[in-house]
Protein backbone atom coordinates (compact mmCIF):
# COMPACT_ATOMS: atom_id res chain seq x y z
CA UNK A 1 0.00 0.00 0.00
CA UNK A 2 2.52 2.62 0.58
CA UNK A 3 4.69 1.76 -2.58
CA UNK A 4 1.19 2.45 -4.45
CA UNK A 5 1.03 5.64 -2.71
CA UNK A 6 4.73 6.82 -3.21
CA UNK A 7 4.20 5.71 -6.87
CA UNK A 8 0.61 7.88 -7.33
CA UNK A 9 2.42 10.52 -5.69
CA UNK A 10 5.33 10.97 -7.97
CA UNK A 11 2.91 10.02 -11.33
CA UNK A 12 0.86 13.33 -9.99
CA UNK A 13 4.21 15.28 -9.56
CA UNK A 14 5.14 14.43 -13.02
CA UNK A 15 1.98 15.44 -14.95
CA UNK A 16 2.81 19.01 -15.53
CA UNK A 17 6.30 17.88 -17.00
CA UNK A 18 5.23 15.33 -19.18
CA UNK A 19 2.40 18.09 -20.06
CA UNK A 20 4.58 20.41 -20.95
CA UNK A 21 6.97 18.30 -23.28
CA UNK A 22 4.24 17.10 -25.16
CA UNK A 23 2.41 20.43 -25.69
CA UNK A 24 -1.00 19.10 -24.48
CA UNK A 25 -3.57 21.30 -25.53
CA UNK A 26 -5.30 23.47 -23.08
CA UNK A 27 -9.16 24.56 -22.23
CA UNK A 28 -9.92 27.58 -20.19
CA UNK A 29 -13.07 28.85 -19.16
CA UNK A 30 -13.66 31.72 -17.46
CA UNK A 31 -16.16 33.10 -15.00
CA UNK A 32 -15.84 36.18 -13.75
CA UNK A 33 -15.50 39.78 -13.85
CA UNK A 34 -13.54 40.13 -17.13
CA UNK A 35 -15.69 37.62 -19.01
CA UNK A 36 -17.88 38.88 -21.77
CA UNK A 37 -21.88 37.81 -20.47
CA UNK A 38 -22.67 37.10 -24.14
CA UNK A 39 -19.52 34.30 -24.19
CA UNK A 40 -20.35 32.50 -21.02
CA UNK A 41 -23.80 32.16 -22.16
CA UNK A 42 -22.70 30.88 -25.23
CA UNK A 43 -20.34 28.55 -23.54
CA UNK A 44 -23.65 27.78 -21.10
CA UNK A 45 -25.15 26.50 -24.37
CA UNK A 46 -22.64 24.38 -25.92
CA UNK A 47 -22.13 22.24 -22.42
CA UNK A 48 -25.82 22.16 -22.37
CA UNK A 49 -26.17 21.03 -26.31
CA UNK A 50 -23.41 18.29 -24.75
CA UNK A 51 -25.22 17.23 -21.88
CA UNK A 52 -28.43 16.41 -24.23
CA UNK A 53 -26.41 14.88 -27.24
CA UNK A 54 -27.49 11.16 -26.11
CA UNK A 55 -31.15 11.98 -25.86
CA UNK A 56 -30.43 13.90 -29.55
CA UNK A 57 -28.83 10.85 -30.87
CA UNK A 58 -31.38 8.11 -29.42
CA UNK A 59 -34.55 10.21 -29.99
CA UNK A 60 -33.84 12.64 -33.19
CA UNK A 61 -32.73 10.07 -35.48
CA UNK A 62 -33.11 6.33 -36.63
CA UNK A 63 -32.10 4.59 -33.34
CA UNK A 64 -34.99 4.47 -31.46
CA UNK A 65 -36.64 2.52 -34.24
CA UNK A 66 -34.03 0.37 -34.90
CA UNK A 67 -32.91 -0.83 -31.66
CA UNK A 68 -36.73 -1.68 -30.37
CA UNK A 69 -36.98 -3.96 -33.79
CA UNK A 70 -33.70 -5.87 -32.77
CA UNK A 71 -34.88 -6.06 -29.24
CA UNK A 72 -38.44 -7.58 -30.58
CA UNK A 73 -36.33 -10.02 -32.95
CA UNK A 74 -34.55 -11.36 -30.04
CA UNK A 75 -37.48 -12.01 -27.76
CA UNK A 76 -39.11 -13.50 -30.94
CA UNK A 77 -36.40 -15.83 -30.99
CA UNK A 78 -36.48 -16.51 -27.01
CA UNK A 79 -32.74 -16.47 -27.01
CA UNK A 80 -33.11 -14.29 -23.60
CA UNK A 81 -29.78 -12.24 -23.63
CA UNK A 82 -28.29 -13.45 -27.19
CA UNK A 83 -27.39 -11.02 -28.66
CA UNK A 84 -25.94 -9.16 -25.31
CA UNK A 85 -27.29 -5.66 -24.84
CA UNK A 86 -24.11 -4.43 -25.99
CA UNK A 87 -23.92 -5.64 -29.19
CA UNK A 88 -27.73 -4.67 -30.38
CA UNK A 89 -26.98 -1.40 -28.99
CA UNK A 90 -23.69 -1.04 -31.05
CA UNK A 91 -25.58 -2.41 -34.19
CA UNK A 92 -28.07 -0.44 -33.97
CA UNK A 93 -25.67 2.46 -33.54
CA UNK A 94 -23.71 1.46 -36.55
CA UNK A 95 -27.33 1.15 -39.23
CA UNK A 96 -28.25 4.40 -37.35
CA UNK A 97 -24.61 6.15 -38.52
CA UNK A 98 -25.99 4.40 -42.07
CA UNK A 99 -29.29 5.94 -42.36
CA UNK A 100 -28.25 9.37 -40.80
CA UNK A 101 -25.19 9.99 -43.08
CA UNK A 102 -27.07 11.99 -45.79
CA UNK A 103 -28.52 14.26 -42.87
CA UNK A 104 -25.18 14.06 -41.32
CA UNK A 105 -23.54 15.09 -44.28
CA UNK A 106 -25.54 18.10 -44.92
CA UNK A 107 -24.93 19.12 -41.49
CA UNK A 108 -21.07 18.97 -42.03
CA UNK A 109 -21.24 20.84 -45.51
CA UNK A 110 -24.36 23.64 -44.92
CA UNK A 111 -23.27 23.94 -40.72
CA UNK A 112 -19.97 22.57 -39.69
CA UNK A 113 -17.91 22.94 -42.44
CA UNK A 114 -18.73 27.07 -42.83
CA UNK A 115 -18.38 27.37 -39.22
CA UNK A 116 -14.92 25.98 -39.02
CA UNK A 117 -14.09 28.25 -41.83
CA UNK A 118 -15.63 31.04 -39.71
CA UNK A 119 -17.85 32.04 -42.61
CA UNK A 120 -20.98 31.66 -40.32
CA UNK A 121 -21.25 32.06 -36.24
CA UNK A 122 -22.62 29.45 -33.79
CA UNK A 123 -26.00 30.64 -33.51
CA UNK A 124 -26.41 30.23 -37.62
CA UNK A 125 -24.65 26.48 -37.02
CA UNK A 126 -27.29 25.76 -34.76
CA UNK A 127 -30.17 26.87 -36.73
CA UNK A 128 -28.41 24.84 -40.07
CA UNK A 129 -28.07 21.73 -38.03
CA UNK A 130 -31.74 21.72 -36.65
CA UNK A 131 -33.10 22.39 -39.88
CA UNK A 132 -31.64 19.45 -41.35
CA UNK A 133 -32.45 17.23 -38.00
CA UNK A 134 -36.51 18.43 -38.44
CA UNK A 135 -36.06 17.70 -42.26
CA UNK A 136 -35.46 13.91 -41.63
CA UNK A 137 -38.10 14.10 -38.54
CA UNK A 138 -40.09 15.69 -41.09
CA UNK A 139 -40.30 12.80 -43.56
CA UNK A 140 -41.07 10.10 -41.27
CA UNK A 141 -43.47 12.08 -38.56
CA UNK A 142 -47.17 11.13 -38.86
CA UNK A 143 -49.64 14.35 -39.17
CA UNK A 144 -51.88 12.33 -36.61
CA UNK A 145 -48.87 12.28 -33.70
CA UNK A 146 -48.54 16.16 -34.51
CA UNK A 147 -51.90 17.02 -34.18
CA UNK A 148 -52.23 15.46 -30.63
CA UNK A 149 -50.45 18.07 -29.55
CA UNK A 150 -52.01 20.47 -31.23
CA UNK A 151 -55.36 19.27 -29.52
CA UNK A 152 -54.08 18.59 -26.12
CA UNK A 153 -53.01 22.22 -26.24
CA UNK A 154 -56.18 23.86 -27.95
CA UNK A 155 -53.50 25.06 -30.68
CA UNK A 156 -54.66 25.38 -34.33
CA UNK A 157 -52.38 23.44 -36.10
CA UNK A 158 -50.56 24.86 -39.22
CA UNK A 159 -51.40 23.95 -43.05
CA UNK A 160 -47.71 23.58 -44.06
CA UNK A 161 -45.36 21.14 -41.33
CA UNK A 162 -42.59 23.29 -41.69
CA UNK A 163 -44.16 25.94 -39.12
CA UNK A 164 -44.61 22.91 -36.21
CA UNK A 165 -42.34 24.16 -33.23
CA UNK A 166 -39.83 22.30 -32.61
CA UNK A 167 -40.90 21.01 -29.17
CA UNK A 168 -43.96 19.29 -30.96
CA UNK A 169 -42.29 17.91 -33.29
CA UNK A 170 -39.55 15.82 -31.38
CA UNK A 171 -42.40 13.87 -29.46
CA UNK A 172 -44.18 13.62 -32.33
CA UNK A 173 -41.30 11.61 -33.87
CA UNK A 174 -40.68 9.54 -31.19
CA UNK A 175 -44.52 7.99 -31.27
CA UNK A 176 -44.36 7.88 -34.95
CA UNK A 177 -41.08 5.74 -34.60
CA UNK A 178 -42.28 4.01 -31.77
CA UNK A 179 -45.45 2.78 -33.47
CA UNK A 180 -43.33 2.02 -36.58
CA UNK A 181 -41.23 -0.56 -34.94
CA UNK A 182 -44.15 -2.08 -32.70
CA UNK A 183 -45.39 -2.84 -36.22
CA UNK A 184 -42.23 -4.37 -37.65
CA UNK A 185 -42.04 -6.14 -34.61
CA UNK A 186 -45.05 -8.16 -34.75
CA UNK A 187 -45.16 -9.07 -38.34
CA UNK A 188 -41.58 -10.50 -36.94
CA UNK A 189 -43.32 -12.40 -33.75
CA UNK A 190 -45.93 -14.49 -36.46
CA UNK A 191 -43.61 -17.16 -38.18
CA UNK A 192 -41.89 -17.78 -34.49
CA UNK A 193 -45.40 -17.91 -32.80
CA UNK A 194 -46.61 -20.29 -35.36
CA UNK A 195 -43.84 -22.74 -35.05
CA UNK A 196 -44.34 -22.29 -30.99
CA UNK A 197 -47.89 -23.40 -31.49
CA UNK A 198 -47.35 -26.22 -33.64
CA UNK A 199 -44.36 -27.56 -31.41
CA UNK A 200 -46.52 -26.96 -28.36
CA UNK A 201 -49.25 -28.90 -30.52
CA UNK A 202 -47.09 -31.99 -31.49
CA UNK A 203 -46.22 -32.53 -27.69
CA UNK A 204 -49.63 -32.23 -26.43
CA UNK A 205 -50.54 -35.07 -28.89
CA UNK A 206 -47.16 -36.90 -28.25
CA UNK A 207 -48.71 -37.39 -23.98
CA UNK A 208 -45.52 -34.60 -23.20
CA UNK A 209 -47.65 -32.41 -21.26
CA UNK A 210 -44.99 -31.65 -18.51
CA UNK A 211 -41.61 -30.66 -21.48
CA UNK A 212 -41.83 -26.62 -21.73
CA UNK A 213 -42.54 -25.96 -25.57
CA UNK A 214 -40.30 -23.34 -25.75
CA UNK A 215 -37.42 -25.71 -25.07
CA UNK A 216 -38.37 -27.72 -27.63
CA UNK A 217 -38.62 -25.12 -30.44
CA UNK A 218 -35.81 -22.99 -29.39
CA UNK A 219 -34.05 -25.15 -31.52
CA UNK A 220 -36.30 -25.05 -34.22
CA UNK A 221 -36.81 -21.00 -34.30
CA UNK A 222 -32.60 -20.71 -34.57
CA UNK A 223 -32.73 -23.19 -37.30
CA UNK A 224 -34.96 -21.20 -39.58
CA UNK A 225 -33.91 -18.25 -38.10
CA UNK A 226 -30.68 -19.19 -39.91
CA UNK A 227 -31.92 -20.91 -42.72
CA UNK A 228 -33.78 -18.17 -44.10
CA UNK A 229 -30.79 -15.80 -43.01
CA UNK A 230 -32.61 -13.97 -40.88
CA UNK A 231 -30.21 -11.02 -39.63
CA UNK A 232 -30.21 -9.92 -43.09
CA UNK A 233 -33.62 -9.86 -43.25
CA UNK A 234 -34.00 -7.99 -40.47
CA UNK A 235 -31.57 -5.54 -41.50
CA UNK A 236 -33.07 -4.93 -44.76
CA UNK A 237 -36.52 -4.19 -43.73
CA UNK A 238 -35.47 -2.13 -41.30
CA UNK A 239 -33.25 -0.17 -43.92
CA UNK A 240 -36.38 -0.18 -46.27
CA UNK A 241 -38.88 1.17 -43.66
CA UNK A 242 -36.84 4.47 -43.75
CA UNK A 243 -37.52 4.53 -47.65
CA UNK A 244 -41.24 4.36 -47.33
Amino acid sequence: MKKLFVTAIFLLSALPAVAQQTNLPGVSVNFGSGTNLVDTLEVLLLFTILTLAPAIIILCTSFTRIVVVLSFMRQALGTQNMPPNQLLIGFALFLSVFVMMPTGTSIYENSLKPYQAKKIDGTQALAGLEKDLRGFMEKHVRKADIGLFYDVTNASAPADIKAVPTHYLIPAFIISELKTAFQIGFLLYIPFIVLDMVVASVLMAMGMMMLPPMLVSMPFKLLLFVLVDGWQLVTGAILRSFNT
